[in-house]
């Protein structure tokens, strides 16, 4: 059993925890899979050895789910915690968000369950490292900027208030808008939707169940005691990924990836608010390696940490249940190579506006850092895309013009 993926399952429902398992035999020859009946028994068997993933029904005695998922978060927060459960009071679930990364309702059809626990293991791909996956893992909560929250809670006051203002505001912030999206793509308050519109995901969840997560202490209401990191400036970095969201939109047009596109361009920072919030000394450490070698961020980033706010924000969004796509865009927007691609998809546009956008994520610091200017049209040539170089430049001109003027 070397080098397979181990997951362990916890239900207190003796015939349960014999329908995974005969269920699951097919996946007997990739993962290690452990059964255990309480969450005492549970804990146990993390102590022996940790596990990559864990999923665990919340209403059990003893050791109940929550506790026991709340104990892996500290203990162990490289696993992947989903939470399987006939639970539905919203403010029950609202408790789990911080510690539960997804949230799947029983009954479960055993094709989704093995789905969830297969791309959470396919994304824990792009950040290899056990320690890092553990620094990601250890996020209760992301915080959004004050002025964008503020004017939600007040929006989300009125009666009058429509699902497209509501998603606009939402939309405006990285962090709530990736919070949101968490809840589509888990069954938190409704059935699970793979949903790439933040206009669509407020329509799905309601403005009942939005006005829930936003004004709930457990996801967004507390601002961290710590200080951020000194070099990077977050409301900076905000109004780059709102740039780049508008031209990755716009290159796409109409095509059908245009909302994973913009999705991408929206997202593709969010490592920042995870290493500013959670490793603010690595974040300073990158900046000045970038300064002294003069070097793009993100490889400092890589030299110092282990990896880029590429790899930790595909990481965070991956195991919140964010469509492949959207992770695989964001780890990838500085090495787009890596990735074999054909035609226009959320990676090429996101790399391709991410380079007429400007000064790139470098934009987000207090110093003057080397940018990274490897895309061109040469790359885009590469794509066999019918669409040119001059078009892209003037679809993103015309992008952040219409940026501003909303602004």
């Amino acid at each position: 059993m070397l080098g397979m993926k181990r997951i362990l399952f916890v239900d207190d429902d003796p015939p349960v925890l014999e329908g995974l398992r005969l269920r699951l035999r097919p996946f007997e020859t990739a993962w290690d899979m452990t059964f255990a009946g309480t969450g005492g028994q549970a804990l146990a068997e993390f102590q022996r050895e940790p596990y990559d993933v864990i999923v665990s029904d919340i209403r059990m005695p003893g050791v109940q789910g929550a506790r026991l998922l709340r104990t892996v978060s500290e203990r162990w927060p490289e696993a992947v915690r989903i939470a399987l459960s006939g639970v539905t009071n919203p403010q029950e679930t609202l408790h789990l968000v911080p510690i539960a990364h997804q949230f799947l309702s029983k009954p479960c059809e055993p094709s989704l369950l093995e789905a969830t626990i297969e791309h959470c293991l396919k994304v824990s791909e792009l950040l290899p490292e056990r320690r890092l996956r553990a620094l990601v893992g250890r996020v209760r909560r992301l915080f959004p900027q004050r002025r964008a929250y503020t004017n939600l809670q007040s929006l989300l006051s009125d009666d009058q208030a429509t699902v497209h203002q509501v998603a606009e505001l939402i939309a405006s912030d990285t962090v709530m808008a990736a919070k949101i999206l968490q809840m589509v793509h888990s069954a938190f308050f409704r059935r699970a939707r793979r949903i790439a519109s933040i206009e669509q995901a407020v329509a799905y969840l309601g403005l009942d169940a939005v006005r829930s997560v936003v004004l709930s202490a457990e996801v967004f209401s507390q601002w961290p005691d710590k200080p951020v990191a000194s070099s990077l400036d977050l409301d900076r970095l905000q109004r780059h990924a709102s740039a780049v969201a508008n031209v990755a939109h716009a290159l796409t047009a109409e095509a059908p990836v245009a909302d994973d596109a913009r999705l991408a361009g929206l997202l593709h920072d969010i490592g920042y608010w995870v290493l500013a919030h959670e490793s603010p000394r690595e974040i300073e450490r990158a900046h000045a390696c970038a300064l002294q070698k003069g070097i793009p961020i993100y490889e400092a980033e890589r030299e110092t940490i282990g990896a880029s706010h590429a790899e930790i924000g595909a990481y965070l969004l991956g195991i919140w249940g964010l469509p492949y796509s959207v992770a695989e865009a964001v780890a990838h927007h500085h090495a787009p190579e890596g990735v074999r691609q054909a035609g226009l998809d959320a990676l090429s546009a996101l790399v391709i506006a991410h380079a007429l956008e400007g000064a790139g994520d470098s934009v987000a610091f207090r110093s003057t850092l080397q940018s990274d200017s490897r895309v061109g049209a040469e790359y885009l040539e590469s794509l066999s895309t019918s669409l040119s170089w001059d078009e892209a430049i003037r679809r993103a001109s015309a992008a952040n013009n219409c940026g501003a003027r909303n602004a």
